[in-house]
């Protein structure tokens, strides 16, 4: 351990849901299944289509991705803790979640402050577009996205290893966050709260600021703009990144910025939930109901698959047929 401290617990007991498990497991399953469905068609779609080959989309896909990774994290220890008496994870295992946990929701921050910046550079300065949003630009700002999320576990991860836990080892979450895991250690937690409050409210801060920046400039620039039709046009490509915007921030807002203690702990909770089990599956559909140009090409696909369908279902009753023919003629002879 760093510092020179050592842990006298070796797993944590995760109780965050003792009721109604069973009903649990299956709002939870089927949740995560569509999380994996719709984000994994939606970069499928961005990928095999090339109308959609542009910076948005770009980042778009690397959002549907870091949504599988961040709920992935975390969603299936949680079904396989519902089904078992106990859920039980080992100290070990518990760091490991908590890295990539932390890993992945702070580079999808970056990446929405990103996606806000494309936004501001195709509406208010379009002639620069293609050159100030290169593939080559877009590619850094996403590993840069994924370094600096990596920096972030990493620094918060070595605070969480200097911590002693050395009892007791329960906690109702379900799954390792910093928080509930500073109120059981048994040494000094004030450097860890500290650590966290100056990253997260740093990253939260520059990203937030980034995003509200951008979109005051839209907004100014918008409002300049004589044709209505131009303006709805703009404002549609921005509706699905502000709604995942909310949706990603006032969860986090609500789970970090929330005075912690030990009476906080169902509110906290449920805002986890929110943040890692929901959020990830709302997300495609928001950019599907609420995008055009992917609603149009979801459209496509979805008609070219039944086409495809339906041409082999002919083929197969036309095949179908002729054996039958075939075997006929041969009893008759």
């Amino acid at each position: 351990m760093v510092g020179g401290n050592h842990s006298n617990v070796t797993e944590f007991v995760l109780f965050g849901f003792t009721n109604l498990q069973d009903l649990l497991f299956v709002v939870f399953l089927i949740t995560y299944i569509t999380t994996l469905v719709g984000n994994l068609g939606m970069i499928v779609l961005i990928r095999t289509n090339s109308q959609l080959h542009v910076p948005m989309y770009f980042f778009l896909s690397h959002l549907s991705f870091l949504d599988i990774c961040y709920s992935s994290s975390v969603t299936p220890k949680l079904l396989l803790g519902l089904l078992a008496e106990r859920n039980i994870i080992s100290f070990n295992g518990c760091v490991t979640q908590f890295f990539f946990f932390v890993a992945f929701g702070t580079t999808e921050a970056i990446l929405l402050a990103f996606m806000a910046y494309d936004r501001y550079v195709a509406i208010c300065q379009p002639l620069h577009y293609v050159a100030a949003m290169s593939h080559g630009v877009c590619v850094q700002l996403v590993v840069g996205s994924y370094a600096a999320g990596s920096l972030n576990a990493l620094v918060h991860t070595s605070a969480l290893l200097r911590l002693s836990s050395c009892g007791p080892n329960l906690t109702n979450r379900f799954y390792c966050e910093m928080p509930p895991l500073m109120l059981l250690s048994c040494s000094g937690t004030r450097l860890n709260t500290m650590v966290m409050a100056a990253c997260v409210g740093f990253i939260v801060t520059t990203s937030v600021l980034a995003i509200v920046v951008s979109y005051t400039c839209i907004l100014l620039t918008t409002r300049g703009t004589r044709s209505a039709e131009d303006r709805h046009k703009a404002f549609s490509t921005c509706t699905s990144h502000l709604t995942a915007v909310a949706l990603f921030y006032g969860s986090v807002a609500f789970l970090y910025f929330h005075p912690f203690s030990r009476h906080t702990e169902d509110p906290g909770k449920r805002a986890s939930v929110f943040s890692t089990v929901v959020t990830p599956m709302l997300n495609p559909f928001i950019y599907s109901l609420r995008n055009r140009e992917v609603r149009s090409t979801l459209r496509r696909a979805t008609n070219k698959l039944f086409t495809f369908m339906d041409c082999h279902r002919s083929c197969f009753n036309q095949t179908k047929a002729r054996l039958t023919c075939h075997s006929g003629a041969s009893r008759s002879n």
